[in-house]
């Protein structure tokens, strides 16, 4: 974002008018008697158009209007004789007529301006006429040079007025190129450092353009002929050793310009200084610049025309010293030294001003000016010498200083100062002006003024009176006058508020007073907020087609009105047709859907006051994919190569990241393009690599972030002669898929490495290990089976490819083998050891090798269990199994995730890749006790003063149960209270707690229990407790006042039915509510004798909970308790159990959403009654 708030403007606005208010001469109203005041001429330099009128200007204003003459040259111009001059009326403004010679009126003009008070004049205006002479004729024979050597090729313009601007074009009107080695000089001249034989041509031709006849004038063309030792074509452009490669001799540095170790050059001040040095050498020497005694000054210096011009603007005295310049190659350098000297035209260090004095007062008029040379001062009085003018006793003339005393009415006058020296002068008028006048206000009255708060502020009260009135300030009317602390008050009447703060408002009076009188005026001062952006637009980079949002958010005074405009790149920005209806402005904001790559730009919010503005930039990048490359062309053709060449399309604002290059071929995929290769963004011609016997032709897709470009239009054709294949065929294997053969495959070659016709493969074999000959095939497909061979043998193989022009190189040999056959032997002697209640060790004895009939894969152990030791339990016999690679003398594994307490059966085969051996001998084992799983469910029943706690056996006992273990404790937000335990016997599975206080919540935490220990923790936390929730249906149905509430009910649902009854039949209709029917809760089954039935039981589903160790962290359950029966929106039946259990998430959602609130309402019982 870029913040370009006026803060700063109206700063440097505020010093320039402070300045402008301490130097602002004395302004007497014009409707008084005064001297006149020049307030307009011509520049002292005045070249004219000669085509054009000729005007010379001359203003002045005064009381009486003054009068004009004009001296030319010296001496009285007669205006009145010369018919093609005027004189405007109440003007000194000359104007001639173009008629005639121009040139007759060149010369030096001066403008006197008169009334009854004095005589102003003008500077001395030197008018002269703009000249464009014609380029003499002249014969210009050939140039011939050596290559390597130097060249000057002198232009010599016309002298013009002003003098004309040069530059080098050739007969096609281009622009010579110029770099570090060929560049025009100051003087218009065109240097060659050294001299290429790519330089000979025949229309080197300088040029001159006239600045004011707007007309260019041509020199007749150079001829440059270049005598060369090497013949010149293209190729040299590319190297890297040009002059070697030329056989152009090295040369140590000179200089073309300037002449010489070194030289001079004044320059006047605020002028800009001009340093040239042009070297000449070969290779082409570099410029470097250097100040002695110090560093060039960097912020005012510029390095032009390849470092070979030094320019500095605005030259001051600081400037001037020594400057060296040094050429260098590898050869040697050399150095210039030019010394500058500064001088100056005089300036104004105490510019003489307008003087009112009363009678008898005292004054001074004072010129100081100064220069390099120091100026000579000249006082004249009404345009005369002030030696020559008549003695005025009341005046003295002290050097640069006019003293005046005790003047008196009638002695008004002009006064001129002149400063001089030889590079130029000044002059300026002031007039004396005698007067005797009460003060008087010339500003308006009771004027308001609207400031930005801590801005600094002036109030301006512009007066006059003769003598000179005393100025003050009050505020509100009270108080002495405001001067000093936040308060400044200058000459003119102004008076400088540092920085205005709301307690600043009020009502200024400025009074001015002298012995004639005095005078007052109001100013109203009114202090008010900035006008800030304070939400800014930000930078946007976007694809096309999206929308963009730039904020503006302004923060404003409330009692200024701000008005909000939106430009694009600095001009108003137009919601019309322009953009097709896709802008859209509101307070805040500018929203553009669907931006393309012409709205892109700088977008800029301004909120602008009466009194100020605000303003910030934000950017708006539009990216696209790229344009397709164009115009390909293909070069350097070789056997397997060929150059690509393309010109990039348009970027869209996201660099091209890479250029992809695809092929398409007519032989085997006709119309099908592939990708070949893909190259860096920053190139456009490549060396494509190629495969023999294929005809190319190719396409290129450029990449940015945003996407592919279009595909470009596809080359010219491009046919690479054929060639023996290069590739070897890989993916050589064989394996046979029967005992008695082996199949060998590899992968063909692509179509691309075909590299000719009739492409075969000679595939060769032989049995390992043997000195059998190799046999072979040739064959076009991409494999072969051989038959009749042994089980499970070695191979070796290779693979060669062969087309019509040759054959590729043999493949290495690889090893392949005939199919398997089943394993012949079992293992045998298996049985089991450190048996625990989840795992056992396996022992076994390994089959011969021989055995196995191929490669060998793996013991695969086959286990399942049998049966659980728990009387009742059904058990899940699913035959599992489990590998084992082992080829050790004494093999054993360890089988794991077995259930504690269960019988279970193995047995184990040996496995080759694709058989399984016959099974051993089976083994029966018995798992031990271990830890019980969680309990089926964990439930809670919650009545108005106790908890009832039921639940179910656990689904795996892994034992005997032995009880149950309960922990509970209070919670109270995030702290728990004292842990309690209880224990119950197997057969018990629910316990009733009496609550403490009815808003108490417990945690429950239950486990089961063998012989082993507990087992995993079923955690539930009891539901919050509201009166209006869960008070108990049938403790309120023994309440007196509830039966007799029903009542009231009853009959009022029995007069709602008549009515409704009454309505539908006279067709109104009304919406029937239905409510949902809850299942109950399922009962638990035991057995007569308390001991508990592993059957499965569907019907009982479990509330699922958390599992884990009584002593580790508890894992909540996702559909806990908590979650139904927080902040008293929990349902329960009519004796207490939870609901939501058991009916899905759509049911728990309509009860939580309506039931909570009809349960205990008597409105909501007449409609569940309906």
């Amino acid at each position: 974002m870029w913040t370009q708030g006026r803060w700063a403007a109206l700063a440097v606005l505020s010093i320039i008018l402070l300045l402008s208010k301490e130097a602002a001469p004395i302004e007497v109203p014009l409707d008084l008697k005064q001297p006149p005041t020049i307030v307009k001429q011509s520049l002292k330099d005045y070249i004219v158009d000669p085509r054009d009128n000729i005007i010379i200007e001359c203003e002045a204003k005064g009381n009486p209007v003054p009068t004009f003459q004009w001296r030319r040259n010296g001496k009285f111009f007669n205006v009145g004789k010369d018919p093609r001059v005027t004189m405007r009326i109440r003007s000194g403004t000359l104007e001639f007529r173009s008629s005639g010679k121009p040139e007759d009126y060149e010369g030096e003009y001066q403008c006197f301006a008169s009334n009854d008070f004095g005589t102003a004049i003008s500077n001395k205006i030197l008018l002269r006429v703009s000249k464009s002479p014609l380029w003499p004729k002249e014969v210009l024979e050939p140039v011939t040079v050596r290559e390597g050597v130097s060249l000057i090729l002198p232009c010599n313009p016309p002298p013009g007025l002003p003098p004309p601007e040069t530059f080098w074009m050739d007969s096609s009107i281009m622009p010579i190129p110029q770099d570090k080695r060929v560049s025009m000089g100051l003087n218009g001249d065109l240097f060659f450092s050294n001299v290429l034989a790519k330089d000979a041509n025949a229309d080197y031709s300088c040029n001159a353009r006239f600045e004011f006849t707007h007309t260019i004038q041509q020199k007749n063309p150079y001829t440059l002929k270049v005598q060369t030792k090497e013949p010149y074509n293209d190729t040299f452009l590319n190297s890297t050793d040009l002059y070697g490669v030329r056989n152009v001799p090295e040369t140590q540095p000179t200089f073309l310009s300037p002449k010489g170790l070194a030289s001079s050059k004044i320059v006047l001040r605020g002028e800009q200084l001009l340093l040239e040095c042009i070297g000449a050498g070969v290779p082409t020497p570099s410029i470097d610049w250097f100040k002695r005694g110090g560093d060039l000054p960097a912020k005012k210096v510029k390095l032009e025309n390849f470092n070979k011009t030094l320019r500095i603007l605005n030259v001051s005295e600081e400037d001037s010293g020594g400057y060296i310049c040094m050429a260098s190659n590898k050869m040697g350098s050399i150095r210039h030294s030019v010394e500058v000297q500064v001088k100056a035209a005089p300036y104004w260090l105490d510019k003489p001003t307008n003087l009112v004095l009363a009678p008898e007062e005292n004054g001074r008029l004072v010129c100081r000016a100064n220069g390099n040379p120091k100026p000579t001062i000249q006082w004249l009085v009404n345009g005369e010498p002030i030696e020559s003018s008549l003695p005025n006793p009341n005046q003295q003339v002290l050097g640069d200083t006019i003293m005046f005393h005790s003047v008196q009415i009638g002695s008004s006058a002009v006064y001129q100062c002149n400063a001089s020296n030889e590079h130029g002068y000044l002059l300026a008028n002031a007039f004396v002006s005698i007067l005797d006048m009460a003060p008087r206000m010339l500003g308006p009255k009771n004027q308001l003024i609207k400031v930005i708060e801590n801005n600094r502020t002036f109030l301006d009260c512009p007066f006059f009176g003769s003598p000179f009135p005393v100025l003050r300030w009050f505020k509100n009317g009270l108080g002495s006058g405001l001067d000093g602390g936040q308060y400044k008050l200058y000459p003119n009447g102004t008076l400088e508020i540092n920085q205005a703060r709301p307690e600043d408002q009020g009502t200024y009076t400025c009074v001015a007073s002298n012995i004639l009188g005095k005078m007052e005026n109001q100013v109203r001062l009114e202090v008010k907020e900035p006008t800030r952006i304070v939400r800014a637009p930000e930078h946007v980079t976007k694809p096309r087609g999206s929308t963009v949002r730039f904020d503006c958010r302004v923060k404003r005074d409330s009692s200024l009105p701000v008005t909000v405009t939106w430009l694009k790149d600095d001009k108003p920005l137009s919601f019309s047709w322009t953009f097709g209806g896709r802008l859209r402005k509101d307070d805040e904001s500018l929203t553009i859907q669907n931006v393309n790559p012409e709205d892109g730009g700088t977008y800029t919010c301004t909120a602008k006051s009466e009194i100020d503005e605000d303003s910030a930039s934000a950017r708006l990048t539009v990216i696209g994919r790229p344009d397709p490359p164009q115009d390909l062309e293909l070069s350097d053709p070789s056997a397997r190569s060929v150059r690509l060449t393309w010109v990039p399309g348009s970027e869209n604002n996201s660099p091209v990241t890479q250029f992809l290059v695809q092929f398409e071929e007519d032989k085997w995929e006709p119309g099908k393009w592939q990708n070949l290769s893909i190259y860096d963004g920053n190139l456009n011609s490549v060396n494509l690599q190629l495969s023999p016997f294929v005809n190319y032709q190719f396409r290129v897709i450029a990449i940015n972030a945003v996407g592919q470009s279009q595909p470009s239009h596809p080359s010219a054709r491009y046919q690479t002669s054929g060639a023996p294949p290069d590739v070897i065929p890989g993916g050589l294997q064989g394996w046979g898929n029967k005992k008695n053969n082996m199949e060998i495959t590899w992968q063909p070659l692509q179509n691309t490495e075909r590299n000719g016709p009739n492409l075969r493969y000679v595939v060769s074999w032989r049995r390992k290990d043997t000195e059998q000959e190799w046999n072979n095939i040739t064959t076009i497909r991409a494999k072969h089976i051989i038959h009749n061979t042994d089980t499970y043998v070695p191979y070796e193989i290779k693979i060669q490819a062969i087309n019509d022009f040759g054959h590729s190189p043999e493949s290495n040999v690889v090893i392949g083998y005939t199919g398997e056959d089943k394993p012949s032997a079992a293992p045998t002697e298996l049985r089991v050891s450190k048996i625990n209640s989840t795992k056992v060790n396996v022992h076994w004895v390994p089959v011969d090798p021989s055995t196995v009939n191929g490669e060998f894969k793996e013991y695969k152990l086959y286990y399942w269990r049998e049966a659980s030791l728990i009387k009742g339990l059904k058990v899940n016999k699913t035959k599992l199994h489990k590998g084992f690679f082992t080829t050790a003398e004494h093999p054993s594994g360890i089988l794991t995730e077995l259930f504690p307490y269960s019988k279970y059966k193995i047995y184990m085969v040996v496995a080759n890749r694709e058989h399984e051996g016959p099974q051993s001998n089976t083994v029966e084992f018995y798992t031990k006790e271990g830890e019980p799983g969680a309990p089926k469910y964990f439930r809670i029943q919650r009545h108005t003063d106790r908890v009832h706690l039921k639940w179910d056996k656990p689904q795996e006992p892994n034992g005997v149960l032995i009880g149950y273990t309960l922990q509970y404790h209070t919670v109270n937000g995030t702290q728990a209270g004292e842990r309690k335990v209880q224990s119950f016997l197997p057969n018990v599975t629910e316990y009733i707690m009496d609550l403490p206080h009815r808003l108490t919540r417990f945690k429950f935490y239950l486990a089961a229990r063998t012989q082993v220990g507990a087992g995993e923790v079923y955690a539930v936390e009891s539901p919050h407790f509201a009166n209006e929730a869960y008070k108990e249906q049938e403790d309120i149905a023994t309440q007196g006042w509830f039966i007799g509430l029903m009542c009231a009910v009853a009959l009022l649902v029995l007069i709602l039915l008549i009515v409704c009854f009454i309505k539908r039949s006279r067709g109104g209709k009304y919406p029937v509510r239905e409510k949902k029917d809850l299942p109950l809760d399922p009962v638990d089954h035991k057995d007569q004798d308390g001991s508990f039935d592993y059957h499965s039981d569907e019907d009982n589903k479990p509330l699922q909970g958390s599992q884990t160790s009584l002593d580790g962290n508890v894992k909540e359950s996702d559909d806990s308790l908590v979650d139904y029966g927080e902040g008293g929106d929990g349902q329960f039946n009519e004796d207490g159990s939870f609901i939501g259990q058991y009916t899905v998430k759509k049911d728990k959602e309509e009860t939580e959403g309506n039931e909570s609130s009809e349960a205990t309402s008597p409105v909501n019982a007449i409609y569940s009654l309906a």
